[in-house]
């Protein structure tokens, strides 16, 4: 690895997922606890987009391959994730009558959801070298 995982891209890159695990958890536990019977899809989902985000945070700060392996699966899953979510949003909306983090392939977020893995991948791609 040519890069360490807390410099220059990477660093702003861990910054961003940090935020969206903060905010994805606080949001999940909010809807879960108070507002579970509303939409019981869509808050299950913002939990494992939360958890999602905790886990690719944890993974991109540290070195290894143990955690590459893991940094790589975890953003593979966040994007399949973002993209079946987003599609799913559209074609079965009754199941998101209250948004998740993911639904609308993150167009709350402007778009950041659908956008992170991708840079997530590119920045590992480019850090294995």
């Amino acid at each position: 690895m040519s890069e360490k995982p807390g410099l220059g891209v990477g660093r702003l890159l861990i910054a961003v997922y940090a935020v969206f695990a903060l905010s994805a958890t606080a949001r999940a536990s909010y809807q879960l606890f108070r507002e579970f019977d509303e939409a019981p899809v869509a808050y299950t989902l913002s939990l494992v987009s939360a958890l999602t985000y905790i886990l690719v945070t944890v993974a991109l700060t540290k070195t290894g391959d143990k955690w590459a392996k893991i940094a790589r699966f975890t953003v593979w899953f966040e994007l399949f994730g973002v993209i079946a979510v987003g599609i799913a949003s559209f074609t079965l909306p009754s199941l998101f009558n209250h948004p998740s983090v993911w639904s609308g392939f993150g167009i709350g977020y402007g778009f950041l959801p659908l956008v992170l893995p991708i840079l997530g991948l590119i920045w590992l791609a480019r850090r294995q070298k």
